[in-house]
């Protein structure tokens, strides 16, 4: 373990995860100290688009840092570094000589662009080839390029010379430090336009998307000098921040360096497979290769699947069910054991993600019998949709590129015995969950502390031992000939 690690230094994790912001403090051993979090309000406009306030992001970062500190009191003294994760592929708009935010922080779930986007698809192989990704609205690429020529202060500010922007990430350490404009590589590689082999921005591709270079933030490495976040009120009224990256990113770190035969899966909003493929990236033709960190001694790489309907998608069939929150919540695991035959559901929501990258792919159920089915069996078609999407991917993995011997499940939906049972039946993996599942926190954590080698491991948690389901099973198989079917209807892009 690093000597800041073996001493009493304190680290500060700073998680803002879309709906809500966490900062929660950890000591050398991976133990909590003091934690705090707040809620902030996803906007929904129109159709496809999906917002939030820059200004309440930042507010909330600061209240739940100075939240923490209060905690702490006396101890504050003892914070020795921060670190901050957000999703990935946000973006926000801002003016650099006022600050003032310009647009609204644009979700990666936001699809406002996906037409434009789409005739760039014969350049796939290009991007791909230049970035570990593919073409897709998710991305920040889309949302820039709609900013610029769709919000009239966004193109005087960069007609006069005042315009920043970047992913999310940028935006909030621009507001924390004190108008220092950064971007780590995780964060950076989101937008489609960082170059995976250059560590840098990629010019062909600004061009290509028609993206000017100016407004960008420096492309700097995960673990960098920031700036200081300034804390009122307390004994500590300066921190270093020395760790920006993405919230899957981070994840994936939380018990130490990842293992190649683990398959990591965090599902939330989403749900994001990461395996590990070391030092160097790997191509895979319709998967994504990521980088999760980078500084000048050390790379790590992924190949990364994405499932973009995960708890959103749950929700949103609780609204249309009209099921409240708290009543789903309540029986969803009565719900997950009960019913043995639901319908199939071809899961779209916020679009289909890998392998298939249809952003505009229709939502719906097949096989309905006659009379319907009752709310409890479609929420538990939704959920199967999820499993049955990480299992496509899964496979792939499997097949092509990795040998995968167990999953370690995080993330809100992991919380769910049902769920993680039929992960493991459908699969025929062990499934473990931490005790602990606070892991976008804890991976921070671990990187602030230097990768140390003593690393606690997770909080004794829970192992799902696989089973023959021979119905689930079933399910699944015609599941693939439904979701091919459709397909048919569609051009990626």
């Amino acid at each position: 373990m690093t000597n800041n690690a073996a001493s009493d230094a304190l680290y500060l994790a700073i998680d803002q995860g879309g709906s809500s912001t966490r900062a929660i403090v950890f000591d050398g051993q991976a133990k909590i100290v003091a934690k705090a979090q707040q809620t902030v309000p996803v906007l929904y406009p129109h159709p496809q688009w999906v917002e939030q306030c820059p200004d309440t992001l930042v507010d909330s970062i600061v209240q739940v840092i100075n939240s923490v500190a209060t905690q702490l009191g006396p101890r504050c003294m003892q914070l020795h570094t921060a670190g901050l994760a957000t999703q990935r592929s946000n973006i926000v708009c801002w003016d650099k000589v006022t600050g003032k935010a310009l647009s609204p922080a644009i979700s990666w779930q936001d699809r406002r662009a996906h037409q434009w986007i789409k005739q760039f698809d014969t350049k796939n192989d290009l991007v791909h080839n230049t970035t570990g990704l593919l073409i897709s609205a998710h991305y920040g690429v889309s949302k820039l390029y709609w900013c610029l020529n769709h919000i009239d202060g966004v193109a005087q500010a960069h007609k006069e010379g005042r315009l920043a922007w970047g992913p999310l990430a940028s935006y909030i350490t621009y507001q924390l430090v004190g108008g220092q404009h950064y971007a780590d590589p995780v964060n950076a590689s989101r937008t489609l336009l960082w170059n995976i082999n250059t560590g840098d921005w990629d010019q062909p591709l600004l061009d290509l998307f028609g993206i000017p270079h100016g407004p960008l933030p420096q492309c700097v490495a995960t673990q960098f000098k920031y700036g200081n976040i300034k804390i009122a009120n307390t004994s500590n009224p300066s921190l270093p921040l020395s760790m920006v990256t993405g919230d899957q990113s981070a994840a994936l770190f939380a018990y130490g360096s990842p293992d190649k035969h683990t398959a990591y899966i965090n599902m939330g909003t989403g749900a994001f497979i990461q395996c590990s493929t070391g030092a160097n990236p790997v191509d895979a033709p319709n998967l994504l290769s990521s980088i999760v960190y980078k500084d000048d001694k050390r790379s790590e790489y992924v190949l990364e699947c994405t499932v973009n309907g995960a708890s959103n998608a749950l929700m949103l069939m609780e609204k249309e069910l009209g099921i409240p929150y708290d009543e789903a919540e309540q029986r969803f695991a009565t719900w997950l054991g009960r019913y043995q035959d639901p319908p199939l559901y071809l899961n779209g929501v916020a679009g289909l993600g890998a392998p298939f990258w249809v952003p505009d792919f229709e939502s719906q159920f097949v096989q309905e019998r006659d009379g319907g089915h009752e709310p409890g069996e479609k929420m538990v078609a939704v959920a199967e949709s999820i499993l049955f999407l990480l299992q496509l991917n899964l496979q792939l993995l499997n097949k092509q590129y990795v040998n995968l011997k167990r999953i370690v499940v995080t993330g809100g939906l992991s919380q769910s015995d049902g769920l993680c049972q039929k992960l493991a039946n459908l699969t025929q993996l062990y499934v473990y969950r931490p005790g602990e599942c606070e892991a976008t926190a804890q991976g921070l954590a671990y990187l602030l502390a230097g990768f140390p080698g003593d690393w606690p491991g997770p909080v004794a948690g829970h192992d799902f031992r696989p089973v023959v389901d021979e119905p689930m099973d079933r399910r699944y198989k015609q599941w693939e000939l439904e979701m091919n079917k459709q397909l048919r209807h569609y051009t990626r892009g």
